[in-house]
């Protein structure tokens, strides 16, 4: 069984090839959102030579077809025991939704990641969160960590439980600025993955992202004790996340 290693592949033929069935303890994901995301658009602020080109998007058409099949493989390779993170905007949620309900799986939580920031607009209300779905496979097995972050009896600053607090589904985390260095243009925060990883894994377990990006989930499980896998199918976001693992640098200065 492959652990600590990532596959420049599409992750759905990758995970047929390289995954035995029930091997994974913990899958995080951000999947493309079926939305013609264009990375380097001036209203992002970023400076082109920064962000990493060739974001692989999938047609609207073709979202529900591609959900069904990664979640199929991802149903097959995950353990009775382990957890499904998936985030999402809103767009195609429907697609996903309707792919878990068909496969069978279980959506334990529909979270919310409230970030500091969205797109200014002057039609419509500012999207400023996504949806994460926190599904598993087998209710009676699933594992869960309450009290990985907080004792049960600690207290939160504000007042009341600091458990009771933290496992409130509506998670106010800040994007990460990664001024100056080089950056894909979307990547989760580190404390949103060790929060999940808190949660629903321990150390040593295995954790699997299919569309690793640049490579936040495998870095982030790394330097909390955990192994990882992960497939993505862009060659520079590939390379760039495999930079990252082997030297070490949760960050990568730009050679500008």
């Amino acid at each position: 069984m492959p652990s600590n290693i990532i596959f420049n592949e599409d992750c759905i033929s990758g995970m047929a090839r390289h995954l035995p069935d029930q091997s994974v303890d913990l899958v995080i994901t951000d999947p493309p959102f079926g939305i013609d995301f264009q990375a380097k658009r001036g209203n992002y602020n970023r400076i082109g030579g920064r962000v990493l080109t060739g974001y692989n998007e999938i047609k609207g058409g073709d979202y529900l077809e591609f959900t069904r099949a990664w979640l199929a493989q991802v149903k097959r390779v995950l353990k009775l025991t382990g957890s499904i993170y998936i985030f999402s905007g809103w767009n195609y949620l429907k697609d996903l939704l309707i792919a878990l309900d068909e496969l069978d799986m279980t959506l334990v939580n529909h979270l919310v990641w409230k970030y500091q920031f969205g797109l200014v607009t002057t039609r419509k209300y500012v999207t400023s969160h996504y949806h994460v779905l926190f599904v598993s496979l087998d209710e009676k097995q699933r594992k869960f960590y309450p009290y990985a972050r907080y004792a049960k009896d600690a207290l939160h600053p504000e007042g009341g439980s600091a458990h009771y607090k933290d496992k409130e589904d509506v998670w106010n985390i800040p994007r990460e600025y990664w001024t100056g260095d080089v950056k894909t243009p979307t990547k989760l925060p580190a404390e949103l993955i060790r929060k999940i990883l808190a949660y629903s894994s321990l150390p040593g377990d295995l954790v699997l992202d299919p569309f690793l990006g640049s490579g936040q989930t495998a870095v982030v499980s790394h330097l909390e004790g955990r192994r990882y896998l992960g497939f993505e199918v862009v060659p520079e976001y590939f390379e760039f996340a495999k930079k990252r693992l082997e030297s070490g640098q949760y960050r990568i200065k730009s050679e500008e």
